[in-house]
């Protein structure tokens, strides 16, 4: 095994070091940082065209992606093994008064030392072999353990039969234009180098699925997340006389009652499920306080998938909607009539119908109904909207929704179903190619060689289940699936576009390697030392030999 404990440690507290919260200037320093330290390595003094930091591009802010490789010398070969991972953080607010010392693991973890702790918290603090602070576990010890490799590899080209390419991007955290930006930087250098991708090795963090769970995990593939929203409207009316109307937010809330944690929405593959779907959002869209209900309600929900499409996650979801809307209707006219006996008035019978449509749907429906007239419109109006820089995407497609819906002449209520935000896309690890029963067997090679080593058990399963960048070097879904994204994504083109066709143009088999930690995102975040910083570099090692042979 390769003894690469210290070195990796070093390169992890380095990262850990440089605040890199994303969508801040942190970004722009830790590639300059990144850049810099793999300059000084001798190989890439020597061959310093095979390191290079690049913008992203289509991306409000200003930061950078890090990329290099090491051609091996072993036997000439075009095989070439991708190993990727985030620089940047979540923030740290939650750190209250420890902020400071967030990202300096030394310093926090000695300023734990007088806090009164969790008892497994205080364990590990004790034990010498857990590191604590922003980034440490997610993931920057991650990419340390690559950049070790990279180092190791541009030291001993001899021992490389293929090419090793490192991607260190921003951005994951939030939008992920730093793996779509670096998918341009990989094609030009497969175009000019020659390089045969054959393999992506991501290094984001692992912890337990369920208390006493002790289970070290690699993943094969990953879970795809969408963010379905629903722009709803009612029928206002004076609150004085609520039944005269029919308000949104009752709609909005037996659709979040119908949706979130339905197990009936959770997705089975090989045995393995999905958490369902729950509410992220839920708001309706006045602006501010009048007597009057509101006009419409806007709400979103998180969404995974393992072999679903979207296109069956519309349909699936229109059917919840309908339901959601028959239940809202009939709660409506109890009410309504259990009030009417109660005060005497007459009860009138309820106009309103369950109407659900999907974005496409009324958006070919208008385009058929007012043509050009309304298409010239919509594109002014989202070209201006663009002006107005609060706009989160998800606001901007409701906005987009709510406009277009001015244009409906039955202005009845409905609910309008959508893709508001990006689509991370799932990746199924089938065995039907080549590369991937190759990375399959490589994999399982490298965990039985390396088990002996590490107490706990190293176990392999089918879906990282967390959102990551490894959703953009490959695509599980087929051009329709993905059609249905664009066509039903309101801000699609304007604020929000994805080139899926550089996807497929890598398109690499990919698994997950990473530190092993807990309470990522949170106060206490850490990771178990051992191994993080010896059994990861030297499981990725293995694979990588065992594929390039």
């Amino acid at each position: 095994m390769l003894d690469c404990r210290e070195d990796v440690l070093s390169f992890t507290k380095q990262l850990v070091n440089i605040e890199s919260i994303v969508n801040t200037d942190g970004e722009k320093v830790i590639a300059q940082a990144l850049l810099t330290l793999i300059s000084s390595f001798p190989y890439f003094a020597e061959n310093p065209s095979h390191v290079t930091k690049v913008q992203t591009s289509n991306d409000d802010r200003e930061r950078y992606n890090v990329l290099a490789f090491v051609k091996g010398t072993k036997k000439e070969s075009n095989k070439t093994i991708i190993l990727m991972g985030h620089m940047d953080t979540v923030g740290i607010d939650d750190f209250n008064q420890l902020q400071s010392q967030a990202c300096n693991p030394d310093d926090l973890m000695e300023a734990l030392k007088h806090e009164i702790l969790p008892p497994n918290i205080q364990e590990h603090l004790q034990s010498g072999d857990w590191l604590f602070g922003r980034g440490v576990l997610d993931m920057k010890s991650g990419v340390a353990s690559h950049l070790y490799l990279l180092k190791y590899y541009s030291e001993h080209p001899e021992e490389l039969e293929g090419n090793l390419v490192l991607v260190a991007e921003c951005d994951e955290e939030d939008g992920s234009h730093g793996i779509l930006s670096a998918l341009k930087v990989l094609k030009d250098w497969k175009q000019e180098h020659g390089f045969d991708y054959i393999a992506a090795i991501n290094a984001d963090f692992v912890s337990p699925r369920f208390e006493g769970d002790q289970n070290r995990y690699i993943y094969k593939g990953t879970v795809g997340k969408l963010l379905p929203s629903f722009f709803i409207t009612g029928a206002e009316t004076h609150v004085g006389s609520c039944f005269e109307g029919l308000d949104p937010n009752l709609i909005a809330a037996e659709l979040t009652n119908q949706i979130s944690y339905n197990p009936e929405l959770c997705n089975e593959a090989y045995g393995e499920v999905t958490v369902p779907p729950v509410s992220l959002k839920q708001t309706d869209l006045k602006p501010s306080y009048t007597v009057q209900t509101a006009l419409s309600a806007y709400v979103y929900y998180n969404f995974f998938i393992y072999s679903w499409t979207p296109k069956e996650v519309l349909e699936k979801l229109k059917k919840q909607a309908e339901i959601a809307f028959d239940k809202a209707l009939s709660l409506f006219m109890e009410r309504y009539k259990t009030y009417s006996e109660l005060s005497g008035e007459p009860y009138q019978p309820v106009p309103w119908r369950s109407r659900v449509l999907t974005y496409e749907e009324m958006h070919q429906q208008l385009l058929s109904e007012h043509g050009y007239v309304y298409e010239e419109h919509m594109n002014k109006f989202k070209e201006e909207l663009l002006l107005d820089t609060s706009l989160d995407t998800r606001m901007f497609a409701a906005r987009v929704v709510e406009e277009a819906w001015k244009w409906v002449k039955d202005k009845s209520p409905a609910i309008i179903l959508f893709y508001s935000s990006l689509y991370s896309p799932r990746i199924e690890m089938t065995g039907e190619t080549e590369n991937e029963r190759n990375l399959m067997e490589a994999l399982d090679k490298a965990v039985a060689d390396i088990q002996p080593a590490y107490a706990q058990p190293i176990t392999t399963r089918n879906f990282f289940p967390y959102i990551s960048d490894m959703s953009f070097v490959a695509l599980s879904d087929d051009e329709e699936s993905i059609q249905a994204v664009s066509d039903n994504n309101p801000g699609w083109g304007t604020k929000h576009y994805v080139e899926y066709q550089d996807i497929r143009d890598i398109n690499v088999p990919v698994i997950n390697i990473g530190p092993y930690g807990l309470d990522a995102h949170k106060k206490f975040e850490r990771m178990e030392m051992t191994y993080s910083l010896e059994i990861v570099p030297n499981l990725t090692y293995n694979v990588i030999k065992n594929l390039l042979k």
